[in-house]
């Protein structure tokens, strides 16, 4: 019994130092990020050209095929969606 003032003392130093560690690790990370983002900024991507520029016209789909991606819209969609047109994409 005479150790548990001691030991209360050692869990609150220690949580303590596990508290303040953590802050530096949280804030380093932050720093981190901030400078990448700063001096080293991600590249936009270009918006890529569609099939139909790239290949000249577009593909024609049969009709057994057509009516098989709508019926699948269609079932997903709960029959609120519409297939306009398809393409195919390289």
């Amino acid at each position: 019994m005479e150790n548990l003032p001691e030991a209360f003392k050692l869990l609150v130093v220690g949580m303590l130092t596990v508290f303040c560690i953590l802050l530096i690790v949280i804030y380093f990370g932050k720093l981190l990020i901030a400078l990448v983002n700063k001096y080293a900024p991600e590249e936009v991507a270009k918006p890529a050209k569609t099939a139909a520029l790239k290949s000249g016209p577009s593909v024609s789909v049969d009709q057994q095929t057509m009516s098989i991606i709508q019926a699948a819209v269609s079932q997903i969609t709960g029959g609120k969606g519409k297939v306009q047109k398809v393409e195919k994409v390289s």
